[in-house]
């Protein structure tokens, strides 16, 4: 597959939101050291429906586009560091969104609709802008089209602006919009500094101390690993129930897929990287808080509104106890989730943020895609068959793992899920085995 950039459009939001250059303030949670990140990422989509075979999918995104930057004129706006260090948006009214125009030489169904996609390949399809672009442009998209007249939107968001599900807010008002519907769901709502700013004074109480360090210095996407691939992985049903059967029989334990088969895939990665046994490695993924904090915060609220929550054993102890040990535990610190731990959270940014707090080392990140509701952003070709994500860096870890649904086109696998595993590439053949002994139901218990 070869992708060829036909132009770079400076989308301006329509009509202009406002009249004077302003600077917008980030929360705290926005600016955590985890989330000086780009998120990269891309929809792909079938062109099959003769009643819109006149329509240009570039035009229509960009003029959908253009009208949801209306109210979500953020997007287009600048990053830059205050004098406290932190980050802030700085909003001009000649601000633009660029949005890239390319072309594949090849069709979707060639490619098996990028549902297990060479890797080197698939970066054309989404920009992948160096740390001073995306400073100036921190949201860039682009479409790129496919010979069969099938398409991809791809994204790159730095994450202090939004998590998955505010950027897929904008995407919703932006496909909503494409299709004809005017009437706004609810409106964005930006009062990040306010909703989620730390208590006077601040205070730091529960488990959250427990994960999370202060290394001044330390980079947690900067770590020596070596080379690291992603690769695909099938899970076949057949093969999670009788996982499940089983852990219910020695643990008597209710637990549920991304419990047991994060636990598999947690050790797995940890034996196959040969990590020391003395060695503390720790589990993480994101907590939506939105209806966890008190008060509530509003339906329109766009911003990072999620937080990490941790699971930690020694590598030994990871290998060497029972999985449902380590299922178990990743259960029970979902119970960490409560106002106190999100409040705990913002005011340690408060107190230590120049301090440098991260996760640490031996950090795996986690998250599950397959319920996020991407058919919803659908710009009048229906939602989109495919979903992919290509950032390697996620939650303090550089070697990340999704849970995604196969490709809506994929006829011949219905029955399962696939995983994206992002690893060193010096431990990956010793993971494909763990995995293939996973396909035989050999297990490990």
């Amino acid at each position: 597959m070869k992708v060829q950039i036909t132009e770079t459009a400076p989308i301006r939001p329509s009509p202009l939101p406002f009249s004077d250059d302003h600077t917008l303030a980030l929360s705290h949670l926005d600016n955590d050291h985890s989330l000086n990140v780009t998120f990269r990422y891309l929809r792909a989509y079938v062109n099959n429906n003769n009643n819109t075979t006149d329509r240009n999918p570039f035009q229509v995104i960009s003029s959908a586009v253009s009208a949801a930057l209306h109210h979500y004129y953020p997007l287009g706006g600048s990053l830059c560091r205050a004098s406290n260090g932190r980050y802030e948006l700085v909003c001009k009214v000649d601000q633009t969104l660029p949005l890239v125009h390319a072309s594949a030489d090849c069709t979707l169904e060639s490619v098996n609709y990028l549902d297990d996609p060479d890797m080197n390949s698939v970066e054309q399809l989404v920009p992948d802008p160096n740390p001073e672009e995306t400073m100036v442009n921190p949201c860039i998209l682009q479409v790129t089209m496919f010979k069969c007249g099938g398409f991809t939107l791809g994204a790159a968001i730095h994450n202090s602006l939004c998590d998955g599900l505010g950027a897929t807010q904008f995407f919703c008002m932006a496909a909503d919009l494409a299709r004809g519907i005017d009437q706004i769901k609810f409106q964005p709502v930006w009062d990040r500094a306010a909703l989620l700013g730390p208590r006077n004074p601040p205070r730091v109480e529960g488990p959250i101390k427990e994960f999370v360090s202060l290394e001044k210095g330390f980079h947690p996407y900067k770590q020596n690993l070596g080379h690291v691939v992603r690769e695909c992985f099938y899970v076949e049903d057949e093969c999670l129930d009788q996982l499940k059967a089983l852990l219910l029989e020695q643990s008597g334990l209710n637990l549920t897929t991304f419990e047991i088969l994060g636990a598999y895939i947690w050790r797995a990665k940890v034996k196959a990287a040969k990590i020391p046994g003395d060695e503390t490695v720790k589990y993480a993924y994101l907590m939506n808080i939105r209806r966890i904090v008190k008060p509530p915060l509003p339906a329109g609220y766009w911003g990072n509104g999620c937080v990490a929550m941790y699971a930690k054993l020694s590598a030994k102890e990871l290998i060497e106890q029972p999985l449902w040990k380590t299922a178990e535990l990743i259960k029970k610190s979902k119970s960490n989730a409560g106002d106190e731990y999100v409040r705990s959270f913002i005011d340690l940014q408060e107190l230590h943020y120049e301090e440098g707090i991260s996760g640490g080392k031996g950090v795996s990140g986690f998250t599950d895609w397959r319920h996020l509701g991407h058919s919803a952003v659908d710009f009048g070709w229906g939602g989109p068959v495919t979903v992919l994500p290509l950032s390697s860096n996620f939650l303090g870890s550089m070697e990340p793992c999704f849970f995604l649904p196969y490709s809506s086109f994929d006829t011949g696998k219905n029955k399962g899920f696939k995983v994206l595993v992002s690893l060193r590439e010096s431990a990956m053949p010793a993971f494909r085995e763990e995995m293939e002994k996973f396909t035989r139901k050999e297990f490990g218990l």
